[in-house]
């Protein structure tokens, strides 16, 4: 439980993160190159796919973003569940 906990945590301790989550729960389902391209043009960020990725893959450790094949694409999904849970501890 705690190594969960501490896991989202570090996902959500970075900025990029955050806005790669941010991005997700705006518009959910979007793939590599898509959530590249709103991060390059939304927020003005000097990032690589290959940077992305390295992002994405911390925050699928903590559960905070899932893959979905469709077609011949690989789609991006914000899971708020970790989320939920972890302040529902705190909150009730």
């Amino acid at each position: 439980m705690n190594q969960d906990k501490d896991a989202i945590f570090k996902a959500l301790s970075d900025s990029t993160r955050r806005l790669i989550l941010d991005e997700l729960s705006e518009r959910n389902e979007l793939t590599l190159y898509e959530l590249t391209a709103r991060l390059i043009m939304k927020h003005n960020l000097s990032i690589s796919r290959q940077a992305i990725a390295k992002h994405l893959s911390l925050l699928e450790a903590a559960g905070l973003v899932e893959t979905e094949r469709k077609g011949k694409y690989k789609v991006l999904i914000f899971n708020s569940e970790p989320l939920k849970n972890l302040l529902n501890r705190w909150i009730e």
